[in-house]
Formats: C-alpha cells, sequence, structure tokens
C-alpha cells in the first residue's frame, strides 16, 4: 500500500497509509498509544492468570508484541489471534525499531511474530500462543469465545463497515461475559453502535494527544 515510516514523539516508529490517508498509530507515541489503550486498559483491567485475545488489524504487529512483554512479566498464559486483510511485507517489518526502542531482547520476538505461517496456531513461548488470520473482518464469523478485545482498525471515517452494529454485536456474541473491548475510538456513532450491541460503556483519557478513548464491557 505505498506504506511510509514515520518516527513518533515517543521515539517509536509507526507508519502512515497513503491509501486510508492515515497512521497505523498516534503519531504522538505509537508505544504510549498502545500501553495505555490496549494493556493497561485492557490486559492489565482484566487481571486475569490465563486470557483469549482477539486483535482486529495486527497491523504491525506492536499490541501483539506489547501484550506479550506484559504476559511474560506477569506470568499470564495467552491466546492470542489477530486478523489482518493487508499484511505488511518483510522490507516494511525490518524498518520498523519497536524492538530496538524497548530492548534488544525483544528482536527476535518481534520478528518472529511476523515471521510466523498466517492461519495457524503457533506457540510464540510457552506462555504465547499466536494466531494470524488472512481475512478481511467484515466477513469473518468467529468459531471461539474471548476475554478481550483489541479493537485498533483505521478509524470510522476511514473503515465504516468495520464498525458498523453488525460488526459489534458479532463481537459482543462472540465474548464470554465481563469480556472488554477497548479502542482509541470514542465516536458518537462508535458508543452508540456499541451500546446497541449490548455493551455497558466507560469513556476513559485517551492517550496523548486523544482526550478520550472508550473500553466496552459485556455483563
Amino acid at each position: 500500500m505505498n506504506l511510509k515510516i514515520i518516527h513518533t514523539k515517543d521515539g517509536s516508529s509507526t507508519l502512515y497509509s497513503p491509501t486510508f490517508d492515515e497512521h497505523y498509530h498516534s503519531v504522538f507515541g505509537a508505544i504510549n498509544e498502545s500501553k495505555h489503550v490496549f494493556i493497561e486498559a485492557g490486559f492489565n483491567f482484566l487481571n486475569l492468570p490465563s486470557i483469549k485475545i482477539f486483535e482486529i488489524g495486527f497491523g504491525t504487529g506492536l499490541n501483539a508484541l506489547l501484550t506479550y512483554l506484559e504476559s511474560a512479566k506477569k506470568e499470564v498464559t495467552v491466546e492470542y489471534s489477530a486478523i489482518e486483510l493487508y499484511p505488511l511485507t518483510q522490507d516494511v517489518i525490518q524498518q520498523l525499531d519497536y524492538s530496538q526502542f524497548l530492548s534488544e531482547e525483544t528482536k527476535k520476538t518481534f520478528d518472529k511474530l511476523h515471521e510466523v505461517s498466517w492461519n495457524k496456531k503457533i506457540k510464540i513461548s510457552n506462555h504465547f500462543h499466536l494466531t494470524k488470520i488472512n481475512a478481511d473482518f467484515n466477513d469473518y464469523l468467529f468459531t471461539e469465545k474471548y476475554n478481550l478485545i483489541f479493537f485498533d482498525a483505521f478509524s470510522p471515517e476511514k473503515q465504516p463497515a468495520l464498525w458498523s452494529h453488525q460488526n459489534f454485536t458479532k463481537i459482543f456474541e462472540a465474548m464470554y461475559t465481563y469480556g472488554v473491548l477497548t479502542t482509541y475510538s470514542s465516536k458518537g456513532l462508535v458508543k452508540k453502535n456499541l451500546r446497541n450491541a449490548g455493551f455497558q460503556l466507560e469513556r476513559l483519557p485517551g492517550p496523548e494527544g486523544k482526550r478520550h478513548m472508550l473500553r466496552a464491557i459485556k455483563v
């Protein structure tokens, strides 16, 4: 998609897609945004000994990498599934600097997350299994249930179909009771569609550069 490497305010990289006219992460800090929205508001909020996660938008693999690091630190067993219609090329992946920015020790893990086969459950470590799904989420049908959803698609303005009431209902039905969905968007339409799907919403302070984000809970 003719992607461009962009260095964000916290020193980490993101990508800019001319096709969607949008960045993959916040220009105020890719790592800071992912930690704030998905790790702190989602993974750490649940505080479970084992957790099943589904990510909409695998993208750069940053959310998966941060989840791997956090789960290793807290000794949490994770089954991580992620769906992505436009996988990155190895050339683009090698230009991202997350492993160098976080620590050199993460380089092998970051590379492995991208190198493993798609559409297969792969053991990354004793505590972390990854399944990458190359498909359009609009057409995807869940076959399992999950504790946590990372909703990290391009914005509702750029990919409105992904943020539909139908898709949020599909997600709601694929979640365990007291499961959590986190997303960086707090748009009115997103809140409306999440509520209509059955979620209870919490509007939380957003990461730097953004006033609010959402945490949706299935009760």
